[in-house]
């Protein structure tokens, strides 16, 4: 006999504050989101996982996967902890940006090492920039649980406009 299960996942609306991000350098507007100040991605509160610290070049999150991130094998699907590593990679990136540049990945590569239950319990992943210039950016991350096992490890390539375009020309 099947026990349904219900989760309701309630967000705001996602692009509301962003003329308030186009103001804030990458580091203040991931700091925002920490506090509170500006709200997380949809993204994050349907996953079950947010950004827990940020500083130059570093970025941190944590999780917990549940049974309603299982595939039919009856783990963890890899997209949640590929969601987790592209999410601290591009934000490790992020935190270099001065306000109304953005960034977008050309490429993540993934390891998963270890498989990943309900039962694995809090999973942090930490995104270090590896190096920068005017153009594009690399970083690197690792996901671990509680214990520090490793789970996971990713690396990945972004380009970097370091001024958004103007209202209305093609991006």
């Amino acid at each position: 006999m099947q026990s349904t299960r219900v989760r309701v996942v309630e967000w705001e609306d996602p692009l509301a504050d962003l003329a308030q991000a186009r103001e804030l350098s990458g580091l203040e507007f991931l700091g925002a989101i920490i506090t509170g100040a500006l709200r997380p991605p949809p993204m994050a509160l349907l996953l079950n996982f947010r950004l827990v610290e940020v500083r130059e070049g570093y970025a941190v999150f944590e999780g917990q996967p549940g049974e309603e991130h299982y595939n039919p094998l009856g783990l963890v699907h890899g997209g949640y902890a590929m969601t987790m590593l592209d999410s601290a990679l591009g934000c490790a990136v992020q935190t270099i940006l001065p306000p109304g540049a953005n960034y977008a990945t050309t490429d993540v590569h993934a390891r998963l090492l270890r498989a990943i239950t309900k039962d694995t319990g809090t999973i942090r992943c930490v995104g270090q920039l590896v190096s920068a210039t005017r153009t594009h950016a690399t970083s690197e991350a690792r996901l671990t649980d509680a214990a520090g096992t490793l789970l996971a490890t990713g690396t990945t390539a972004c380009a970097l406009r370091r001024s958004a375009p103007a209202e209305g020309r093609a991006r």
